[in-house]
């Protein structure tokens, strides 16, 4: 179950297909199976015809409810990005240099993979219904995959710490409290703002081009937030040089 080091290595570019694939939803045009319909409209009409809620209050509450998943997945990887450095975020290889237990880290172990989680999930909803579904279920499985492999190496290199953080800390359902004390890690908000376009760019898309019904334009918003992304971690200076060493 845990990921290959390749599958760590390449996590971007497998996440990032397996969302293309959603958007895409190629079966549609090559085989018939399902439709454009996304997944907001679907689940909408579905609430409406099963009269749970009327349609005219089920779109804008699936709006509502795809909005605040996208501050989620935004809210997580910016403050997970935050204290962990971007550097490490979009490092190739898995980082065992130190524990990380401030921040986020003192309330869930795998904040990061989490916001991803819930970053898909908002988009999911732009997707048809068929990709979305598509998406969750390999992406829900990839990101366990990296979990199990990413948290067997961090307990081979560290030890008894992180098994006591382990112990303190749940995976992926953050704890309310927590019984850890601060640490003086120093967060550097400016990188992880700028290293985390993408989440942020999703977040406005949905909380405001949702209203427009025009899939469209969201899924060149989220295309260019993700373009935004690249570009501003190919120039940041700290990440420069953790590619040069």
């Amino acid at each position: 179950m845990r990921a290959s080091a390749i599958e760590f290595r390449l996590r971007m570019l497998i996440n990032t297909i397996i969302v293309v694939l959603g958007f895409w939803a190629p079966w549609i045009d090559a085989w018939g199976i399902g439709s454009r319909t996304s997944l907001l409209e679907w689940t909408a009409l579905e609430l409406s015809r099963l009269g749970l809620v009327p349609f005219h209050i089920a779109t804008p509450l699936m709006i509502v409810v795809s909005a605040l998943m996208a501050a989620a997945g935004m809210i997580l990887r910016v403050w997970g990005s935050a204290y962990l450095g971007p550097e490490v975020v979009i490092h190739l290889d898995m980082n065992a240099r130190s524990l990380m237990a401030d921040g986020p880290y003192r309330y869930v172990r795998n904040p990061l993979y989490l916001g991803l989680w819930f970053m898909a999930a908002a988009m999911s909803f732009v997707m048809p219904a068929s990709g979305s579904l598509f998406t969750m279920a390999l992406l829900t499985l990839f990101l366990l995959r990296l979990i199990f492999g990413e948290e067997a190496y961090l307990s081979a290199q560290l030890g008894e710490p992180f098994e006591a953080y382990r112990r303190a800390v749940p995976r992926l359902v953050p704890r309310l409290r927590t019984t850890l004390s601060r640490s003086d890690a120093k967060p550097s908000w400016v990188q992880a703002v700028l290293s985390e376009l993408t989440p942020i760019g999703v977040f406005f898309s949905i909380a405001v081009f949702s209203w427009s019904y025009d899939n469209r334009l969201m899924e060149r918003t989220i295309l260019i937030a993700f373009g935004a992304s690249l570009v501003a971690k190919a120039l940041m200076p700290g990440l420069r040089r953790e590619r040069e060493a």
